[in-house]
């Protein structure tokens, strides 16, 4: 706010900016991001905010689950700081966390005089969130930018002149992240009255009074729709939709979103809709389809995969009484993660497989990336011999948490799952209760309705129908039969039998500095705008700043969010998500991460 010289219309004009230039990055990819909220600490931090950034990261994503979550339906929230972090960081996020309660969000430090600056540390560490690893020399990733001219986006460090595009790997992880099933939420699309910046046709969103929107006239290829009045053509009923076809709907039964992965259900259409109905999961805790493990938001974690995504095909996780000695140290090597002072907590023996993971076989080193050493524990029987432990200390750069830790949702034990570090009962979540209403004949999705098999009806697949939930629409079609597949036929989710695929990170640490961080600080609510291009966003809708009592010059927080990233990602659906951004500014000059 200082730097802006207390002008306010300076201010919204750089954070509509900011949002504008996130969005522009993610179209790249088919996501969009559309700014809908902001909230502002005025007065008091409403989390610890401290110069240790993995200490802020706990904090921040602790506060958004019991606070923020509950009263602003959103998918991701990051925290914009002008606070200086240690070290080299300006930003920090969990990976493959998009959509989870517990850690899909972020920290990001606005380094730099040009807005241009904190939109790529957003956008860096949001691909975090999606799953995308740094673009480290060994991965042999394409980048069409060259390093001089600012390289892309998710490279381990960021420098001048910023990046603006995603790399192959990128791309690669984004689509490998879908298929393991991260990401539930970005199916959904946001409602379009929570959108701040007012109406507009030719923003790509259907709002009120319009029959479809498809973008500016220069930009729109649908056939079915007038750019210019945002109305239907000719004898079109619908324009958009994976439910919509010739500019006619499809027939009720028609599927129009595959299952994705063993905790994932099909969407069909409804017949009176040209959109998919909202995507739908199995409950948490429910079994996973050919999986020996668990459902926890719509993925199905395993130890086994997260050993062959630390050291190759061929690894498995080693016997349990290797978590237990190794964890019970609470070391660096050892450990149920990091207390709320940063300091290495001791497992308790009935939470060591929630602790670092611990694997046998595989490489002879990690193939997580190159800063990434084994850490070998020979453990001695008391009948003789000895048994070999497998561990890892990975550093991963100074925006990712360690990845050694076994995930959240992991199978611990019968019927017990990886929760807060701890190993918890899966009927914590009511999945057993959920699906006794099913009558044997359905299971229970993560909205606790029942999707029933083909021949019965919800909601409680008591009585002759048509299949699917309330949520998901029809498996088949009146008089007419309705091929699925063995994971759709709900006779297969009888119990976990297989491993699954293991997702990949490779990440690194960062090397060049930033430009210096202006001092800057204010209180406003923004508003969702539309760039034209990267080199000049524009706010093509009106903001909405409102100064709120209580404030100083600096030790502002605030939360943008930005909800509605949707996308056409293959032939599968349209993605959204609601991301919430807060922006925390009193700080100077940083290095890049």
């Amino acid at each position: 706010f200082q730097k802006q010289g207390k002008d306010m219309d300076k201010v919204k004009q750089r954070l509509a900016e900011i949002a504008n230039y996130v969005d522009k990055f993610y179209r790249a990819l088919n996501i969009r991001v559309a700014l809908v909220g902001l909230e502002v600490w005025s007065d008091v931090d409403k989390c610890p905010i401290t110069q240790d950034p993995f200490t802020t990261l706990h904090e921040f994503l602790d506060w958004r689950k019991v606070k923020l979550l509950p009263q602003k339906p959103h998918d991701n929230a990051q925290l914009i700081s002008g606070v200086y972090f240690q070290g080299t960081t300006i930003g920090m996020a969990p990976i493959m966390s998009m959509c989870t309660a517990e850690q899909s969000g972020g920290i990001v430090m606005d380094h730099s005089d040009n807005p241009l600056g904190a939109a790529v540390t957003l956008a860096h560490e949001l691909g975090h969130n999606f799953g995308m690893n740094h673009d480290t020399p060994e991965r042999g990733c394409g980048c069409r930018v060259t390093v001089d001219r600012g390289g892309c986006i998710m490279t381990p460090s960021t420098g001048y002149p910023f990046p603006t595009v995603f790399s192959s790997c990128s791309r690669k992880d984004l689509t490998a992240s879908f298929e393991k099933g991260v990401g539930m939420c970005l199916f959904n699309m946001p409602e379009v009255k929570v959108l701040y910046g007012g109406q507009k046709c030719g923003n790509g969103y259907v709002e009120e009074g319009e029959e479809c929107d498809c973008g500016e006239l220069e930009e729109c290829m649908n056939p079915c729709c007038n750019a210019t009045t945002c109305t239907l053509k000719g004898d079109a009923v619908c324009a958009h939709g994976q439910c919509c076809q010739d500019c006619q709907l499809k027939p009720s039964g028609t599927l129009c979103r595959e299952s994705s992965n063993s905790c994932d259900l099909p969407e069909f259409c409804t017949g009176t809709s040209p959109h998919c109905p909202s995507n739908v999961y199995l409950h948490d805790g429910h079994g996973c389809h050919n999986v020996d493990g668990y459902c926890y938001n719509g993925i199905c974690q395993t130890h086994e995969q997260q050993c062959i995504t630390l050291w190759g095909h061929g690894a498995k996780p080693a016997p349990g009484i290797c978590f237990e000695r190794v964890n019970s140290a609470g070391d660096p090597y050892g450990n149920c993660g990091k207390d709320t002072k940063g300091s290495f907590a001791k497992c308790e023996v009935r939470d060591a497989k929630c602790g670092k993971i611990q694997c046998q076989g595989g490489a002879n080193r990690p193939v997580i990336g190159t800063n990434a050493v084994s850490i070998e524990t020979n453990i001695p029987l008391q009948e003789g011999g000895r048994i070999l432990c497998r561990g890892t200390h990975v550093y991963l750069g100074d925006d990712m948490p360690d990845p050694g830790l076994v995930l959240t949702g992991t199978k611990c034990g019968d019927e017990m799952m990886c929760l807060n570090r701890q190993c918890q009962n899966v009927s914590v979540f009511g999945v057993h209760d959920c699906s006794a209403k099913c009558s044997g004949r359905g299971v229970c999705n993560n909205n606790k309705n029942c999707h029933c098999e083909a021949h019965w009806a919800p909601p409680f697949c008591d009585k002759a129908g048509f299949g699917g939930s309330v949520d998901s629409g029809p498996i088949r079609q009146a008089g007419k039969s309705v091929a699925v597949t063995p994971q759709e036929k709900f006779t297969a989710f009888q119990g976990p039998t297989a491993p699954n695929q293991p997702p990949s990170a490779t990440l690194t640490s960062p090397s060049r500095p930033a430009p210096p961080l202006p001092h800057s600080a204010t209180i406003f609510k923004v508003t969702r705008s539309h760039a034209s291009a990267f080199d000049r966003p524009i706010a093509n809708t009106p903001i909405d700043v409102t100064p709120t009592k209580g404030g100083s010059a600096i030790d502002y927080p605030c939360c943008f969010i930005f909800p509605g990233m949707s996308q056409l990602f293959r032939q599968r659906t349209s993605f959204s998500t609601r991301l919430t951004c807060c922006f925390h500014t009193n700080g100077s000059s940083f290095k890049s991460n």
